[in-house]
């Protein structure tokens, strides 16, 4: 072999190792690069479990707040139901009671149940300081 022939040899083989070399870099850069996704994706999945976990723990807590007010509820019901059913055994028997029931209230008592539409807090309180006077307990109603 001549020595020319060596010397392309030998740079053909420098070439080829540059070659390699470079191959080498850009796969690490491009194997850095991925494990830089792998860590962004697997963070992101991560995040979104414990988001995931989260919600299903507080839709479970809500149905169980639910479950409670419905039962809440349904006692009220059933309170109201028994209440409204012995004032009307009451009315069915006692004549003095039906009578009393049946008269309208004293016009102080109608005044205090009407309010007016507020809009806003103020105009509570403005109402509340109005002072509008009550009757003497001490007088007999008219009643």
């Amino acid at each position: 072999m001549s020595s020319r022939t060596a010397l392309l040899l030998m740079l053909l083989l420098l070439a080829i190792i540059g070659w390699l070399k470079w191959q080498v870099v850009s796969l690490g850069k491009s194997l850095a690069d991925a494990q830089q996704q792998n860590s962004t994706l697997t963070a992101a999945v991560n995040s979104r479990d414990t988001v995931i976990t989260a919600l299903q723990r507080e839709a479970g807590q809500q149905t169980e707040a639910e479950k409670q007010l419905r039962n809440t509820l349904a006692g009220a019901q059933r309170l109201a139901l028994r209440r409204e059913q012995q004032l009307q055994r009451a009315l069915n028997e006692n004549q003095a009671l039906r009578e009393w029931f049946s008269r309208a209230l004293p016009a102080d008592v109608i005044r205090l149940h009407q309010r007016p539409a507020f809009t806003g807090t103020g105009d509570y309180l403005r109402w509340l300081s109005d002072g509008q006077p009550v009757s003497d307990p001490g007088q007999p109603a008219d009643h």
